[in-house]
């Protein structure tokens, strides 16, 4: 059960390693573009590569759905980048439904860990594998890997690195389960250090920038937003009063001691470089994208606009 690209390779695993699938659930197609042509989630697109059953419910907890898929006698559902399922779906298997979870529970549960882990500046993360229960990723663990995350690493970076710890994690599980050679743990009984701390679905507004903010943060949101849904701001433009709006993709921080720190303070040479201060230094944009435009290095943005300055809301 999965739809977004992350269960894709985890898909893939388990079929090239022999298990048997008896169907792969995913969200039904949905309009999407100016045609509103139907698009396939990305997990359906591989289960039509690997000729397998597909199922695509409205409704998790329809009686003609749960009659299917009881249908189809499956040991276990391993479930990847779905969506919450009802009780009387997850304890219809044998063996149970598992997850695999983009973070070392029970820190970063929710429904976006490679990114929250990147803007809270974390420096190690992980996959883990637990038994879904009745709550959002607070069943009990089976297994789990840590990995480190390099400083100026993107999500969108962190994602691919975690794929084959990823397929990894799942085969062990998996056969874990089959030979029911495996301990659990309930995560009210392990130990964390710090606070708990959460990876919620991601909205526009989590994505503005907030220069009022230190650099490091600032930095650690663009990268922990990179590629999608990205960051963005608002920029004016010399001899143009329109206020656009700007996906910030790359940046890098250069701390500085200011004696007149002015928020949002521009300077650009409009040829190589835009810098924006912040409390403790100077953000340069890297990557960048003008609405209307295609992602281009602010170089390559710079031949064709000058900047004039940034717009707060």
């Amino acid at each position: 059960m999965g739809t977004a690209d992350f269960a894709v390779p985890q898909l893939f695993a388990i079929y090239e390693a022999g298990h048997h699938i008896a169907a792969v659930v995913t969200v039904p197609d949905k309009p999407a573009g100016r045609g509103l042509k139907l698009n396939e989630s990305p997990v359906k697109k591989a289960a039509l590569q690997l000729d397998l059953p597909i199922l695509q419910p409205q409704n998790l907890s329809s009686p003609d759905f749960i009659d299917r898929i009881r249908q189809l006698d499956a040991n276990l559902f391993v479930v990847v980048a779905f969506r919450m399922l009802p009780e009387s779906v997850w304890k219809i298997p044998k063996y149970g439904t598992i997850n695999l979870h983009a973070s070392v529970l029970p820190q970063f549960r929710g429904a976006a860990p490679i990114n929250w882990v990147v803007i809270n500046g974390e420096s190690r993360t992980g996959l883990t594998t637990f038994f879904i229960n009745e709550k959002i990723d607070e069943g009990n663990i089976i297994d789990y890997v840590e990995v480190p995350i390099g400083d100026d690493e993107t999500a969108g970076e962190l994602h691919d690195k975690l794929v084959p710890f990823g397929q990894k994690l799942m085969l062990e599980t998996i056969e874990k389960i089959v030979s029911g050679n495996y301990v659990c743990t309930k995560q009210n009984d392990m130990s964390v250090e710090g606070e708990l701390k959460l990876a919620p679905k991601i909205f526009k507004n989590d994505c503005l920038i907030d220069w009022s903010k230190d650099g490091e943060s600032i930095f650690n949101l663009v990268r922990g937003l990179s590629p999608y849904p990205a960051a963005f701001t608002h920029f004016m433009l010399i001899n143009d009063d329109k206020i656009y709006s700007a996906k910030i993709y790359k940046v890098k921080f250069e701390r500085e001691n200011h004696d007149n720190f002015i928020l949002g303070n521009l300077v650009t040479d409009n040829v190589n470089y835009i810098k924006i201060m912040v409390s403790n230094g100077w953000i340069f944009i890297e990557e960048m994208q003008l609405e209307g435009r295609k992602r281009m290095k602010v170089e390559e943005f710079l031949r064709g606009k000058s900047v004039k300055s940034l717009v707060f809301e």
